[in-house]
This record gives structure tokens, C-alpha cells and sequence, in this order.
């Protein structure tokens, strides 16, 4: 079985494992939030190829994508993975929580009336 040359935008993401459901793609499509090769893209239906560069929202995260292969279907993640090769910037360092309190366990008699004298 030969696979298709192009295929349906929303269909691809949610073949990628990038979207949980399909309509879910096609709503991110939609609001716009999908660029394919720089140019905004509105319609779930666009087509997409081997090459093209998607740029989307993912949560917090921007992912940039290149598609390799159009894919035939929604498979387990290592064959999703094979779809596309990842271009996305590395995730922003976490800070840390609160490093006044990193003392760790419960508080002594002390620590609390310092703290209830501090606030």
C-alpha cells in the first residue's frame, strides 16, 4: 500500500500523537494557531507534504516540525515519532519553587515564630 503524497492537516497532527483527537486538531486549526512554512493556516483540510515546517502551541511549548512522512495511520508512538523530525527550541529552565523554604520537613518551634514575626 503506497502512501499519499499529501494529506489532510488535522488528520497528520493527530497521526503525529501531537493531538489527542482529531477534532481537537481541526479546532487548533481553525483558531489559527497552525503555521505551515510561515503562512497562518485556517482550514483543517490544508494539505501537507514531506518538507513542509508546522509551527504550533503545544500547552506553553512552541513545537517546530518537519514532516517526513505523511503517515497511513494513527499508530503507537515510535512509529508516530517516525513522522516527523522535531526543530522545537528547548524548554525554558524551571526556577526553583521557593528556595526560602528549602530546608525541608516541618518547621521547628523557632523557624514558625520567625516566621510569624517575619509576616
Amino acid at each position: 500500500m503506497d502512501q499519499p503524497a499529501s494529506i489532510r492537516l488535522d488528520k497528520w497532527l493527530w497521526f503525529a500523537r501531537f493531538f489527542k483527537t482529531r477534532s481537537l486538531a481541526a479546532r487548533t486549526v481553525t483558531e489559527g494557531g497552525v503555521r505551515v512554512n510561515g503562512v497562518r493556516v485556517s482550514k483543517p483540510s490544508a494539505s501537507v507534504r514531506e518538507g513542509d515546517m508546522l509551527t504550533f502551541s503545544q500547552g506553553r511549548a512552541t513545537r517546530v516540525v518537519v514532516v517526513l512522512a505523511p503517515g497511513t495511520r494513527r499508530g503507537p508512538a515510535p512509529e508516530a515519532q517516525a513522522l516527523y523530525e522535531d526543530h522545537s527550541p528547548p524548554p525554558p529552565p524551571k526556577p526553583e519553587a521557593n528556595p526560602r523554604f528549602d530546608k525541608g520537613g516541618r518547621p521547628t518551634k523557632k523557624d514558625r515564630r520567625d516566621l510569624d514575626r517575619f509576616g
